[in-house]
């Protein structure tokens, strides 16, 4: 069987070595053994680096893509967790258009004070209420930096 080393496998599929070490330690992605003190890879560990790509572009931790990966390496993707995150996108895509409609309106509005347009006042109590709402998941190190005040 022919053997990726970890810098074949970083200049194949675009990401950095310590990713892929990052990745084995999180058990996405395993070794073969070594050579030297190069890690080895089966070329299998390609089309799993582009499962895990797809599933970051999606929205997905590395957490619930490494339960899409059963212990032998086959795909277990629970299909309503897919459904969900379809669901969400939807939501998110809902939000978005209408927060660029309304800066769209915002920006060419002909009357005299945004505050005396009734669609602009709409589009305030909306967004006072939710409807129109930013992402409310905030990561971990933005988390920190907003429980410190900055």
């Amino acid at each position: 069987m022919k053997v990726l080393d970890i810098g074949e496998v970083a200049q194949q599929s675009g990401v950095p070595a310590s990713t892929l070490r990052f990745y084995e330690e999180k058990g996405l992605i395993t070794p073969v053994g070594r050579r030297s003190l190069r890690r080895q890879y089966a070329p299998t560990v390609l089309e799993r680096l582009a499962l895990i790509a797809l599933g970051r572009a999606a929205g997905f931790s590395l957490e619930e893509i490494a339960h899409m990966f059963a212990p032998d390496g086959r795909l277990r993707i629970d299909r309503r967790m897919l459904a969900a995150r379809a669901e969400e996108v939807d939501r998110t895509i809902r939000q978005l258009s209408a927060m660029r409609d309304g800066l769209r309106h915002a920006a060419v509005c002909p009357a005299p004070s945004h505050m005396e347009c009734p669609t602009f006042r709409r589009i305030v109590r909306a967004a006072a209420s939710g409807a129109i709402a930013a992402d409310k998941k905030v990561p971990p190190s933005q988390r920190r930096l907003l429980s410190r005040g900055r």
